[in-house]
């Protein structure tokens, strides 16, 4: 499956206080939203719904890393205009997700989509355990809690159920399950977390605070990738995922990218998964002549479905030619596209060996590569 994560943050509230819209406040030194699509890196691509008076400030922050959607005046609104733009992909189930919601447990987010294997619609919830009244100044009765649930996103959906049931909607839903809901589709309680509240009022974000200042003692992994490839016939190299012209090629069953290569082993190794041989033998045909990104795609997932998510990665490439500098931004962009990280987070650098060992002789390129890996 393909998988696209739209968060909706096109909204003006500001009950929060602060003088912006919450999602736009700081919490913990970086704005609320940053921490949310922090949450969903390398679960698919990610969809930011903003106001349009905010896309400019969402190109600053996020680059090139996440679609950039301007949203409707209602929440519904804006979330159609997110799946709108998805028709047409080879994307097949969606998650729609609160911008103000940054703390959302990766645990959650597995759950839902494995609910998706085999039902048309998920979402998270918490059951009701408090007394419940009615009344306004003073109690006038009291309502059962049996089979009453606190709502909580993401909430996820087959994409063509959710857009069909978008588009016949009339408008005004409180969320996407409601609007599911109204299409007779059957949506699946899988379990919430305290942790993934909404930020609404000032004191939500003490509260978000402590919670962030628990996760610190959170699991810090981390590994090293190294690898070499012998230069052979050719007129260019693949380095990083971009195509460097060169008198000669890269000897290699794939593509030969060696930096991504080094980066691939070192999220394996940070995983203690082995190398890109165990998980793509060379001794099978399918991969010969393969993309490098594949291998890289599959590591960073893999991060992912083990509970884990990229901080920050270095790669350095060991040659005397080609001169890496002249590509080193655009190499770090296309690795932070892939992984699904801010470009701020990607180191690419080069140095020679001062015309010593095989690549002093310009036999080939090695590349050493770091990764830090955070358990969510």
């Amino acid at each position: 499956m393909t998988v696209a994560v739209i968060i909706v943050a096109a909204g003006r509230g500001t009950r929060a206080g602060g003088g912006e819209p919450k999602q736009w406040r700081p919490l913990a030194g970086r704005p609320v939203l940053a921490h949310t699509v922090d949450a969903f890196r390398g679960t698919g691509r990610i969809v930011l719904v903003l106001h349009p008076e905010d896309m400019a400030r969402g190109q600053a922050l996020f680059g090139g890393t996440v679609t950039l959607v301007a949203g409707g005046a209602t929440r519904d609104a804006s979330v159609r205009a997110a799946l709108d733009c998805l028709e047409g992909s080879d994307v097949t189930r969606v998650l729609i997700h609160d911008g103000a919601r940054p703390l959302v447990p990766a645990q959650v987010i597995r759950d839902v989509l494995a609910a998706l294997d085999s039902t048309p619609a998920a979402a998270p919830a918490l059951a009701v355990t408090d007394a419940l009244w009615r009344g306004t100044e003073t109690v006038t009765g009291t309502q059962d809690r049996t089979g009453l649930w606190r709502a909580q996103t993401p909430q996820g959906f087959r994409l063509p159920d959710i857009l069909a049931a978008h588009r016949a909607h009339p408008g005004g839903a409180a969320d996407d399950v409601e609007v599911a809901r109204a299409a007779d589709m059957a949506v699946r309680i899988v379990p919430g977390h305290e942790d993934n509240l909404k930020i609404t009022f000032a004191a939500d974000f003490a509260r978000a605070e402590a919670i962030l200042r628990e996760r610190t003692k959170m699991d810090i992994r981390t590994g090293n990738g190294y690898d070499v490839h012998a230069f052979t016939e050719g007129d260019h190299v693949m380095l990083c995922g971009v195509k460097v012209p060169h008198t000669k090629g890269l000897l290699g069953h794939s593509d030969a990218d060696v930096g991504m290569h080094a980066l691939t082993d070192a999220i394996y190794g940070a995983l203690a998964e082995g190398d890109i041989g165990r998980h793509f033998p060379p001794s099978d045909p399918q991969w010969k002549g393969a993309a490098s990104w594949i291998f890289l795609d599959h590591a960073v997932k893999l991060a992912g479905m083990k509970g884990y998510r990229l901080s920050n990665c270095d790669v350095t490439l060991i040659c005397e030619r080609p001169k890496i500098g002249p590509h080193a931004l655009s190499m770090g962009e296309t690795l932070a596209r892939i992984m699904g990280l801010d470009p701020g987070r990607v180191s690419v650098k080069a140095t020679t060996s001062e015309r010593l060992g095989f690549t002093g002789r310009e036999e080939g390129i090695a590349a050493i590569a770091t990764v830090t890996l955070i358990s969510d």
